[in-house]
């Protein structure tokens, strides 16, 4: 059953808590008299029926655990009104909030690598290890042949070496891993 803009969901308009009797203080007619035009408020606010009817109930029961202060003011209805409005800026900011999280959590997609780079990964994967470890270190890492062969322990000469022997053989590995993948 869908809700009414004109009655308290689940049938409120028929049950009293069980504290109020009907004419006690007031409290059973005010919340009957403005229960409809608070919620068609809410309803216009936050464009959900369903929200508008819990924001209004949460209004009234807010005003019922006050409700001998509240009937003092000069307009109850107001502030009965302040506090709903209230409510429905609170639980768009926690909605607000808690999307923003969910976004932060979310995965991003990215495109994946292009087909150059799939190539090269694959040739250097069939390079000799110390031709693959200069290459990377010098063109991917930009470390310096001298930066390359204290950290491998090895004269700057040979460095030189593997990454001339390692750039041929990419080289090579390039042209043939191309020809593979047009022939």
């Amino acid at each position: 059953m869908n809700p009414r803009l004109d009655e308290p969901p689940d049938g409120e308009h028929r049950r009293r808590p069980a504290a109020v009797q009907p004419g006690e203080d007031g409290f059973d007619e005010f919340y009957h008299a403005h229960y409809r035009q608070l919620t068609a408020q809410m309803y216009a606010y936050t464009g959900d029926l369903a929200q508008a009817q819990d924001l209004a109930q949460d209004a009234f029961c807010r005003a019922f655990a006050r409700w001998d202060k509240v009937i003092r003011y000069d307009d109850p209805v107001a502030w009965l009104r302040r506090v709903a409005w209230n409510l429905a800026t609170s639980r768009w900011r926690r909605m607000r909030t808690a999307h923003a999280f969910l976004q932060r959590q979310r995965v991003e997609h990215v495109p994946g690598p292009s087909p150059d780079r799939v190539l090269l990964a694959t040739a250097l994967t069939r390079l000799p290890a110390k031709y693959r470890r200069a290459v990377v270190l010098h063109h991917l890492a930009d470390l310096s042949v001298a930066e390359i062969a204290a950290q491998e322990g090895v004269a700057e000469g040979t460095v030189k070496s593997w990454l001339h022997r390692g750039r041929l053989a990419l080289a090579s590995q390039l042209a043939d891993l191309r020809g593979e993948n047009h022939g």
